[in-house]
């Protein structure tokens, strides 16, 4: 072990696996998944660049992630030259932020949400007048939906309704309402604005051999009891199954011919190798996979891999983040639960040229902590305890996730003047918002200051439009379409230009609508295991 409980395993075998079927790149949700659902029938490896984490330091994580002396990325070891970044664009993107580089990727330190895509999110072009329609329509993806929803255990309810058609139940029953929804419920009631619950990838019950949440409150960056999903879910089970997971295995280049590509080449603590095999799935999200087939461009392929329509990298878009907050003279509980339980889609299929959708988050974790506050000041005893009784618990907010349309002036490419641990250029992102997204905010913010007004808070902060930031939601960087021009996969998600290559992973979003994409993350990689068995 390292001293902060990473597990070295510099003297594991990472040597690659011989007459390999599938070769995936990421073992994140989407990489595991397919791992998992092509691993009885094949042989599987897995690379992936960062560790293997070891589950029973998450309470040592857990600390981490609560102590000010800490930042998040702190939490799974994010930094360095391995992480270098570059961050050209008119907003700076603080990418190191919000990304994991281990067995399990962004879902070890995910909040868990996990929402459909609504109808005209996969239209939108057609519905709302903006933006490109996505070459599958949602019934397209409806049967994937309800998988994914069993695969990562989701607890909800069908009691939105502004959202898509359902099939069945989710798996688990909703978490109920929090103290403070209640409170919010009154305002939104006289201003007529529905609640509904928020549907989860945590267990509200027992399932899948994981216990029920016990409530740490720390779910975002880490959960120390293994009742929220992470892919290490699936790792595992694609393990049993006979996948070889190889950690600490970054990826350099991908070898290829014209139309093939024949092997991984990957550099490990010990020594780089090549890993051949029949298929390969890139699933290592939406800035290290266009990275990767910019870094193995060739003679056939100048401008990067799958490249032809020279689309790879470019259309990056994300979420943002509107908010209002305030405080009460009375109690609201705040931090007692560490995810959202109440949510509002009332207002997300306004959208049209001018406005784009949006939802309405009730936070349950406005203001800090009591430990937070404890550990913040030089404050001791009685002392301590009469500022946490005085100061603790009467804060409110209301969150908003906003969509980012695809532009091609906001892109993800290599910069040239700055390389990793390896010799490679790192990644530039270069974030570029756009007027709609900017003026959905301020609309956004206007209902959120109606709700707090409503409920008697004083405001005390507002996120707009001048300072607005991501969900860290990287999208739209490997495009999905028709046309091999002006895509980079087909509906399949098979790359146009190299056919024995897949991308699964939110890169391939054509649009990215206003919810959390994890759960489309997770029907797509699905489908396009779908995809890959029917190829071999």
């Amino acid at each position: 072990m390292t001293g902060n409980g990473t597990t070295t395993g510099t003297d594991r075998d990472r040597s690659p696996v011989a007459g390999a079927d599938v070769c995936v790149v990421g073992a994140g949700p989407a990489g595991a998944l397919v791992a998992d659902c092509l691993a009885g029938a094949h042989e599987v490896v897995v690379l992936d660049a960062g560790p293997r984490f070891d589950p029973g330091d998450r309470i040592e994580r857990q600390e981490r992630a609560i102590r000010p002396a800490y930042d998040r990325p702190d939490v799974w070891d994010v930094g360095g030259e391995r992480d270098a970044h570059a961050a050209s664009g008119e907003r700076f993107y603080p990418l190191n932020h919000a990304r994991v580089k281990g067995i399990g990727g962004s879902t070890l330190h995910w909040q868990g949400m996990v929402m459909r895509l609504h109808e005209d999110d996969f239209r939108s072009g057609t519905a709302r007048g903006v933006g490109p329609d996505w070459p599958l329509a949602y019934g397209d993806l409806r049967p994937y939906y309800a998988a994914a929803e069993s695969e990562l255990g989701v607890a909800g309810a069908a009691d939105n309704p502004f959202g898509p058609p359902r099939e069945t139940a989710h798996p688990m029953p909703a978490f109920p309402p929090s103290y403070s929804d209640s409170l919010f419920a009154e305002a939104c009631d006289e201003l007529d604005i529905a609640m509904h619950s928020v549907p989860n990838a945590r267990n509200s019950e027992s399932y899948d051999g994981r216990g029920e949440c016990v409530g740490y409150g720390t779910c975002q960056p880490v959960c120390p009891s293994g009742a929220k999903y992470d892919a290490t879910v699936h790792v595992e089970r694609a393990e049993k199954q006979g996948a070889t997971v190889i950690d600490r295995a970054q990826v350099q280049h991908l070898d290829h011919g014209p139309d093939r590509i024949e092997a991984a080449t990957y550099a490990t603590p010990q020594a780089e190798y090549r890993q051949q095999a029949d298929a390969f799935v890139l699933a290592c999200g939406g800035v290290e996979t266009p990275r990767l087939l910019l870094l193995s461009d060739s003679g056939e392929y100048p401008d990067g891999l799958a490249n032809s329509s020279g689309r790879v990298g470019t259309y990056f878009f994300d979420h943002l983040f509107a908010g209002v907050g305030g405080v009460l003279d009375e109690p609201t509980r705040q931090n007692h639960v560490g995810f959202l339980t109440s949510e509002s889609h009332q207002f997300y299929d306004e959208a049209d040229p001018d406005t784009a959708p949006f939802k309405l988050e009730f936070f349950n974790y406005a203001g800090p902590s009591p430990v937070e506050m404890a550990l913040s000041g030089d404050e001791w005893g009685d002392s301590l305890l009469d500022s946490l009784r005085s100061a603790y618990g009467n804060q409110v907010a209301v969150g908003a996730l906003v969509e980012q349309l695809p532009r091609e002036d906001s892109y993800v490419g290599l910069d040239p003047d700055q390389t990793d641990s390896h010799g490679n250029p790192v990644p530039d992102v270069h974030w570029t918002v756009g007027d709609r997204a900017l003026a959905t905010i301020e609309r956004a913010n206007e209902i959120q200051r109606e709700i707090l007004e409503t409920l008697g808070a004083e405001i005390t902060w507002t996120v707009g439009p001048e300072d607005t930031g991501p969900a860290y939601h990287h999208m739209g960087t490997t495009r999905m379409g028709t046309d091999p021009a002006e895509s980079v996969v087909d509906p399949s998600c098979r790359t146009h230009d190299i056919e024995n290559c897949w991308v699964a992973g939110s890169s391939v979003f054509p649009t990215g609508g206003a919810v959390n994409p994890t759960l489309t993350i997770a029907a797509l990689a699905l489908r396009t295991a779908d995809a890959v068995e029917a190829a071999l």
